[in-house]
């Protein structure tokens, strides 16, 4: 039987994985449990298991442009440690990644091998982070690039979206910025299919298909609460100013899910309405 190692287990994606892989041997750990920065310790925990999932990260977009040290020692060198372990062990090790690599000038959806060019020090991070990985473990290691999460097991823009909606008439959200909203219940799905499939290490962007702005993922967010969307007006980046620059255009091409002959995820519309169906969107 398989043995599955998730680390990063108490977030959004860890928590779908989990459910994902109900009725298998998994073991889930969170940071408290395993710090992925520690070389000897990762060596340890990895020891038994076939599959390792790294949904561990430093997040925190913004503060990364201060601590960029710290998101570092997650974002890189906890994925090394990883691969290197899993390479020790003859495991598989999938490292989730972001569309924060890309510096988000593009006009067409990135293809997988696209060269990885990040304006931040989040995207920075997470680019070594996956360069270690195809180094360290090259023929055993996937790297899934996802984008726009959300999910119900933790903070999420549709929730936010709801909450801003409950307490004001209009919620003004850019419109010049564009993506791919990703449920993590499919991105969980996905990747577990990646899996069973014996599928050739790599590179694979785990998004949902389709695309839209933060402005109409917002309208979408209402019109599956039932609320007017005429109430979300659209703005643009300039409005909102943040320490960390965020790419303008973040949408992901899907064609290694063809080559290793499996599906892409569904279009973005599809999940959100099946997302809103199942309480994702409900306050915490």
């Amino acid at each position: 039987m398989t043995r599955y190692l998730i680390a990063g287990a108490a977030g959004m994606l860890g928590r779908d994985l989990q459910t994902a892989l109900a009725g298998r041997d998994v073991t889930a750990v969170d940071r408290t449990e395993l710090d992925i920065t520690n070389l000897a310790a990762v060596r340890e925990a990895v020891t038994g298991f076939d599959v390792i999932i790294n949904a561990a990260a430093y997040t925190a977009v913004d503060a990364a442009e201060e601590h960029e040290a710290d998101a570092y020692l997650v974002n890189a060198i906890g994925p090394r440690n990883l691969a290197i372990g899993a390479a020790a062990v003859g495991a598989k090790l999938v490292q989730i990644s972001t569309d924060y690599v890309f510096d988000g000038t593009g006009t067409s959806p990135y293809p997988e091998d696209t060269a990885i060019d990040p304006i931040n020090a989040y995207g920075r991070t997470k680019a070594a982070g996956e360069q270690f990985v195809l180094t360290e473990n090259p023929a055993g290691s996937f790297i899934v690039r996802t984008a726009w999460l959300y999910g119900a097991h933790g903070p999420n823009f549709g929730r936010t979206m709801l909450t801003l909606a409950a307490g004001r008439d209009t919620v003004s959200v850019v419109a010049d910025q564009f993506g791919q909203p990703t449920w993590t219940v499919d991105l969980a799905a996905q990747i577990v299919a990646l899996l069973d499939a014996d599928a050739p290490a790599g590179i694979y962007h785990g998004t949902n298909a389709g695309q839209t702005s933060w402005f109409g993922f917002a309208q979408a967010v209402f019109e599956s609460a039932g609320l007017d969307s005429e109430r979300v007006r659209p703005t643009d980046s300039s409005t909102f100013v943040r320490p960390a620059a965020r790419p303008s255009y973040s949408v992901l091409g899907h064609d290694a899910w063809a080559a290793a002959g499996l599906t892409p995820m569904r279009d973005w519309t599809e999940a959100l309405a099946d997302a809103a169906g199942r309480g994702a969107f409900d306050p915490s």
